[in-house]
């Protein structure tokens, strides 16, 4: 035994040496010998089935390890051994040219798969961060390591492998993945505007701020609306919608309506803006500044909607009664003075179209109840999509509290249950 333990410290075994120390040397000379850059590949295959963890655990750190001993090694019952294994490859993959990948290509294939699969998290991570952006790597891996129910393994690849399709992005956004995972889509070097628009639907507050973030990410200027519509609610909106590259005229002009006043000299000094629209940037910056009330013949949503046109004088009530008796206070004049944040204009066009007492309206939205502002909504005959704005835009409800519909237009509560609501914000309590 003593013989076989001197002959790991020569510089060169020969293949009949290295045979008795795999049988039958003692641990520590089976570990000298798998550490070795020299040893046989035969030698290291027999090795990687060695009864002994750290002899295995020396064999799948060995960057001369055959492939097949690395296959065999990906399945070893020894989490320590799989992970030096996810170490190696992970270390290994990106230095390995294209050339010598296609020659090197199902076995190492085989390996990441395994091990993309394993029942570990770190070891999973490991092969995550060495192919996220990897561009020869079978979609299958790609598409299992970004479906992982762990931020940690998802999100590199999420986020950086240029592997996963569109068609991808748009089903993993819609199996709800691990919280963060939208985030990591939204910070790509590129996102489409179908993408953006999936994110969005989600209504992931952290991931759509990262969106708005991304200079990248392309934004359908009705989306961007949809956003703004809902911004004055959501702090985290503000500063990336300010910083938006090619703001379109109108949205500069409403985001300067409500963002902190922190952030209304950036507006104003943006450089990629029109004269007419800077000009207007300015007037609003400039009110806000010397915190004069808004003039309604400037509001946005009157000034900009033909519907409520007659109407732009006289007090919010005025205005109602004049459209309703018109036969205009439509979906779109009460979401459009909504997202000027006219609070006193919502809640009285409420009541008009629903038929529910102004004081029940002024009640709900006092409470901040999601499911009252829900039941006025469908009593007024408005779309749930309009509901949910106006929980965020004039309930200033959290989007983790807000009451909605999932992939479908209709509301979520039974009628029943929305009768009960209203009959609750009417009786004296």
């Amino acid at each position: 035994m003593s013989e076989i333990r001197q002959n790991t410290s020569i510089e060169e075994i020969d293949y009949q040496g290295a045979k008795r120390i795999a049988r039958n040397g003692d641990t520590e000379a089976r570990c000298a010998l798998a550490s070795r850059e020299d040893t046989q590949p035969e030698i290291l295959y027999f090795l990687a089935e060695d009864p002994d963890i750290e002899v295995r655990r020396r064999i799948a750190e060995n960057a001369e390890t055959p492939g097949q001993a690395d296959l065999l090694l990906a399945r070893d019952e020894c989490e320590e051994v799989r992970c030096v294994l996810a170490t190696k490859i992970s270390r290994l993959f990106p230095e390995v040219s294209a050339t010598e990948r296609s020659i090197m290509r199902r076995t190492v294939l085989d390996i990441l798969e395994v091990l993309a699969a394993d029942q570990t998290k770190q070891v999973r991570e490991f092969v995550s961060d060495a192919l996220k952006d990897a561009p020869d790597v079978p979609q299958q891996v790609i598409r299992q390591l970004a479906a992982d129910p762990h931020l940690t393994v998802c999100g590199p690849i999420l986020e950086f492998s240029p592997v996963l399709t569109e068609e991808d992005l748009l089903e993993l956004i819609a199996s709800q993945p691990v919280q963060g995972a939208l985030g990591a889509i939204s910070r790509r070097s590129a996102v489409d505007e179908t993408v953006s628009d999936a994110i969005v639907a989600s209504h992931d507050t952290n991931a759509i701020a990262d969106l708005l973030s991304n200079p990248s990410a392309q934004i359908r200027e009705e989306t961007l609306d949809s956003l703004i519509d809902s911004a004055p609610a959501i702090d985290a909106w503000h500063a990336p919608l300010i910083g938006r590259q090619q703001l379109p005229a109108n949205a500069a002009r409403r985001i300067a309506g409500f963002v902190a006043k922190s952030l209304l000299d950036t507006l104003r000094q943006r450089t990629d803006l029109d004269k007419n629209t800077l000009d207007a940037v300015s007037e609003a910056v400039n009110d806000r500044l010397q915190d004069k009330p808004a003039d309604p013949s400037k509001n946005r949503w009157i000034h900009d909607s033909d519907d409520a046109a007659p109407a732009n004088t006289g007090t919010p009530r005025q205005q109602v009664l004049t459209l309703h008796r018109e036969g205009r206070l439509n979906e779109k004049v009460i979401g459009d003075a909504a997202a000027a944040g006219d609070t006193a204009f919502v809640v009285i066009a409420l009541s008009q179209r629903s038929g529910v007492e102004e004081r029940a309206a002024h009640r709900i939205f006092e409470m901040r109840s999601p499911k009252g502002i829900v039941a006025i909504c469908w009593k007024a005959n408005l779309s749930m999509e309009l509901a949910v704005r106006l929980q965020h835009n004039i309930g200033s409800i959290a989007p983790g509290a807000t009451l909605k519909s999932e992939n479908s237009p209709d509301y979520p509560l039974s009628e029943a249950e929305m009768l009960w609501q209203i009959e609750f914000f009417e009786s004296d309590f």
